[in-house]
């Protein structure tokens, strides 16, 4: 049994006006993505990797991980339509070389201010209770609408919580899920996650406790906004604290 990363980097980089994937832009001299695959390359609980990208794309992928020696990368392949396709993908590229018992950790590509007791607690969290769903708990009020203008429902903030990744499961659970989405609901409609996805098959799922600062990189903010968290990072590294 292993315990396996799944990395989509299928984005376009369309929302930030780039003209280039967001996990190629580079923070601090090295391509966000690979900033991403480092917290898995780097950390112990973690033996194996797989990713899934666009197509065209997979050249320069591989070229990158190369460069900075992710040695842990087992496969690559071709994305999707969409985020679920190309995570269904992975997992079934995963399958070949490991056992259903094996855990996966599903990570966005763009998101790398990932912490080691984070992917730990999924692992385990994976191992007692059959999953696990990073999340933080919201400090914003949130509101609820149908049309956007009219509030429908405020609920309260202590029972609401922001979902983000890894989302983690056992291998054979998810690629199963995925199987039997994909007969009825092929496009995934209205399935955004892995954790809406088994939400809709009825299945319990477990909250893990998230870093705030793990955030996924969409708009030209959260660019900036991440390139001063891994300055961050890299300064208490350098000062030893």
């Amino acid at each position: 049994m292993s315990n396996i990363a799944i990395i989509f980097a299928g984005g376009t980089g369309t929302r930030m006006g780039a003209g280039l994937p967001k996990q190629f832009l580079q923070i601090n001299g090295k391509p966000i993505l690979i900033h991403t695959l480092d917290n898995f390359q780097n950390s112990p609980s973690i033996d194996k990797i797989y990713i899934a990208c666009k197509e065209e794309y997979i050249e320069q992928t591989e070229k990158e991980i190369e460069k900075y020696q992710i040695t842990k990368v087992k496969g690559i392949v071709a994305g999707g339509a969409t985020s679920q396709d190309s995570i269904f993908n992975a997992l079934s590229k995963a399958r070949e070389d490991n056992d259903d018992e094996s855990v996966v950790l599903i990570h966005d590509g763009v998101r790398p201010f990932l912490t080691e007791d984070v992917i730990k607690a999924n692992i385990e969290s994976v191992k007692n209770n059959g999953s696990a769903i990073t999340c933080t708990p919201c400090y914003e009020t949130v509101i609820l609408s149908e049309n956007g203008e009219k509030i429908e429902q405020v609920p309260s903030r202590d029972i609401a919580y922001t979902a983000q990744a890894p989302q983690s499961f056992h291998l054979g659970d998810i690629l199963n899920a995925h199987l039997t989405i994909r007969e009825t609901n092929p496009g995934y409609i209205d399935i955004v996650d892995s954790c809406s996805l088994l939400r809709k098959l009825g299945k319990d799922i477990y909250i893990v406790k998230g870093n705030r600062g793990n955030i996924k990189v969409t708009t030209p903010e959260d660019f900036y906004i991440l390139r001063a968290l891994l300055q961050y990072k890299e300064n208490e590294q350098i000062l030893g604290l």
